[in-house]
């Protein structure tokens, strides 16, 4: 598909196009394994299946929010507790264990107590339908359109654990931008040299952008969007803009912009400059050896 002609762009696209060579750039040189870490995504890659994966993806992503030291560490809490195989413990553990096993756990305001109901919620489903891609399945078929069969994926796994609306997994149905679950499909569906992918329900033209405050800062500032907070219609604005251009892959670019600030030597603000002033990509960090 050819990117559309110049002057039917909006002033967002125009933008755009005019920044992704140099995307295009971070992406040939950043989207490596060796720059995941540190990243939740970096847990995912401790196990060889995609049925253990995506029990993996989805409890992590659940808890990637705050500091990246303090989610890389309760992660690892919950893997010590879920063992070798994640899917095998779900499916035989009753929710009153889990609470046993998950008492001392906290991640700032998750206690321990919705830790164990969100995985019992979880062990419930694949009880019911083996694996996680199987239910999102489902889901999309029953609600018509991905954003639906999001809704009724979280509504069905917080229900099965005894919860209510939970931060842990929101729903776009509240208008959340649902950053941490769509950064939980981007895992599961793209496959490249940082995505691990394995989900064959959908395909990555069907992503939405994992919007949180960094991305929608970064977005802000090369003038990708007007809107004035990170919402789902802002994740929906933004990937729509991109799929004009990448229609196969609208979130391509997701994993290497969110390097810029998470990766002690890269600063997003100097990132951006750069792509504002029209200055050489690479001159201002190519000490850095990337």
């Amino acid at each position: 598909m050819r990117p559309p002609k110049k002057d039917t762009l909006s002033e967002e696209a125009r933008n755009l196009a005019g920044f992704l060579p140099r995307f295009e750039e971070a992406y040939r040189r950043l989207n490596r394994r060796e720059f995941i870490s540190p990243d939740p995504l970096e847990k995912l890659y401790l196990f060889e299946t995609v049925e253990e994966r995506e029990i993996v993806g989805l409890a992590v992503s659940s808890i990637a929010y705050g500091r990246v030291a303090q989610i890389l560490r309760n992660a690892d809490r919950l893997l010590s507790v879920m063992g070798l195989s994640p899917r095998t413990f779900l499916m035989k553990t009753s929710a009153g264990d889990l609470s046993r096993l998950l008492g001392g756990f906290r991640h700032r305001f998750t206690s321990g107590d919705e830790m164990a109901s969100f995985l019992a919620g979880i062990g419930k489903v694949l009880r019911k339908y083996g694996r996680l891609d199987a239910f999102f399945e489902d889901c999309i078929r029953r609600s018509g359109d991905l954003l639906g069969g999001a809704a009724l994926f979280s509504g069905e796994i917080l229900a099965g654990g005894g919860l209510g609306k939970s931060f842990l997994l929101p729903s776009p149905a509240d208008g959340s931008a649902c950053k941490r679950f769509f950064l939980f499909l981007k895992w599961m569906v793209r496959s490249d040299g940082v995505d691990p992918g394995g989900w064959k329900i959908l395909g990555p033209e069907n992503l939405v952008f994992p919007m949180d405050v960094h991305m929608f800062r970064m977005c802000s500032c090369l003038g990708l969007t007007k809107r004035k907070k990170p919402d789902l219609k802002t994740a929906l604005e933004v990937t729509g803009l991109f799929r004009q251009f990448i229609p196969e892959d609208p979130v391509k670019y997701d994993f290497v912009l969110t390097r810029f600030g998470i990766r002690r030597e890269m600063d997003a603000k100097a990132f951006v400059n750069m792509c504002l002033e029209g200055d050489e990509l690479w001159r201002e960090i190519e000490q850095t050896n990337i």
